[in-house]
């Protein structure tokens, strides 16, 4: 089950989605993962081709093993098909951080500022990927809620059966999940949704990638 019919209008309502299998990486892409990518292949981000004051670089040294950061949609969309993956679906991320019990939080019902870097945790930053393991999902996939917001693949337009228009519905923008470092119980539940426009690049969003099952 997606969504709720209790919470916000975007994120209702409940509905039903059959997903086929797929696999999901434990943690958010870090700036060591990255920084092999664009040693590689030569990528300038978007930010940098634009002359961003700050860009991913800007937050790499001593970080190596935090999420990456300051990276576009398309950044991110160019980093998973490197390592032949892919972005996941909104319904996949939050299959992925849900399980199959409809919970608030990946790591259950009850709200625990110890089981995630969020603003209450007093952090004012991004943390080590898997630096909170007792927030992990019930499948094993950790910093779901908090740390960095996280790009997906979908656009930012209402559930099916919802008749709720928000004023930032676009096909431009698309769905982010989690909530980061600076955010508040309701920013990192399972069920809240986001988005940013595609050329977005904040210091608090990135991304993990998903593979299809073989």
């Amino acid at each position: 089950t997606m969504g709720s019919d209790g919470s916000d209008p975007n994120e209702a309502p409940a509905h039903v989605v059959d997903l086929p299998t797929f696999y999901m990486d434990r943690f958010e892409v870090t700036n060591a993962d990255f920084a092999m990518f664009v040693e590689a292949t030569g990528y300038q981000t978007e930010g940098e081709q634009r002359g961003d004051k700050k860009t991913w670089r800007t937050y790499f040294e001593g970080k190596e093993n935090h999420p990456v950061v300051k990276v576009t949609f398309n950044d991110a969309q160019a980093f998973c098909e490197w390592m032949g993956k892919r972005l996941p679906t909104e319904e996949e991320w939050e299959k992925a951080a849900r399980g199959t019990d409809q919970r608030d939080f990946p790591w259950g019902d009850l709200w625990d500022t110890t089981r995630a870097n969020v603003k209450l945790t007093g952090l004012r930053s991004t943390a080590a990927v898997g630096s909170f393991s007792g927030g992990a999902s019930p499948y094993g996939v950790e910093d779901m809620a908090g740390n960095v917001w996280e790009w997906t693949n979908s656009p930012y337009v209402a559930y099916p059966g919802s008749t709720y228009q928000d004023p930032q519905y676009s096909a431009e923008a698309r769905v982010t999940r989690g909530g980061g470092w600076f955010d508040d119980q309701k920013q990192v539940s399972t069920i809240n949704r986001s988005a940013a426009l595609v050329k977005t690049a904040n210091d608090d969003l990135g991304f993990r990638c998903v593979a299809d099952s073989r």
